[in-house]
């Protein structure tokens, strides 16, 4: 009788355990959502419009974490999401992005991170388990404010480019070094089973409801123009 309850015990805690971990997971579609949101509701200290419009994927990563000034670990989860059509985004990918060099960084203050994917041969990248950033992915610190240009050799021919937000100020960043890995736990939390992330970027796989205002906020502000 007592093995039985304990065992029962365990079972509760291991539930709970893994309930918690699922909130978390939506939790951080969420923080993801209200980033982006914020981001572009500045528009003079935002992302280029011309940039978001050409995106292929958007990698949000919030409160991503590090232990020092340029130095340190740094260690975050977020989400891949990219276009499904011409002017629809698809169903979010979980990811991980651990270590490299972070260039603009305040203490041990959290990093809000975001990267823009410019074409196939980046979006190809973010389909593998891990790469990265610099090694096999070219990528380049962002410009910022809505109507800078983007027409610079740097920026036309970078497969990525990325900018961080920490304590409110807004920047483009090297993200130098630093690795891009899937995190297949994190799928199960929101799809219900352990997804590659190449499935759910071929589109093989519906949005779940709680990423329903992540994709919408991309949607409204970074559709394509159809001719």
């Amino acid at each position: 009788m007592r093995l039985r309850t304990i065992t029962l015990i365990t079972m509760t805690a291991a539930s709970i355990t893994l309930a918690a971990d699922k909130n978390k997971t939506v939790q951080r579609l969420d923080e993801a959502a209200d980033v982006f949101s914020e981001i572009m509701g500045t528009p003079d200290k935002g992302i280029p419009q011309d940039l978001l419009e050409k995106a292929s994927c958007a990698v949000i990563v919030p409160g991503l974490k590090k232990g020092a000034f340029i130095v340190g670990g740094k260690y975050g989860k977020g989400f891949v999401v990219c276009r499904k059509s011409r002017s629809g985004w698809g169903a979010p990918a979980a990811v991980r992005i651990e270590g490299g060099s972070f260039g603009l960084q305040i203490g041990g203050a959290a990093t809000d991170v975001v990267l823009l994917v410019m074409n196939e041969r980046g979006m190809q990248k973010l389909m593998s388990s891990k790469f990265t950033l610099g090694g096999e992915g070219e990528v380049a610190a962002g410009p910022v404010g809505r109507d800078a240009s983007a027409q610079t050799d740097a920026f036309m021919n970078a497969e990525i480019l990325s900018w961080s937000r920490s304590r409110g100020v807004f920047a483009g960043i090297s993200l130098q070094g630093a690795t891009l890995r899937e995190d297949l736990d994190d799928n199960e939390d929101i799809y219900g089973k352990k997804i590659e992330n190449r499935e759910i970027i071929d589109g093989h796989v519906g949005a779940p409801a709680a990423a329903s205002k992540l994709i919408s906020l991309l949607n409204k502000y970074s559709a394509r123009k159809t001719t």
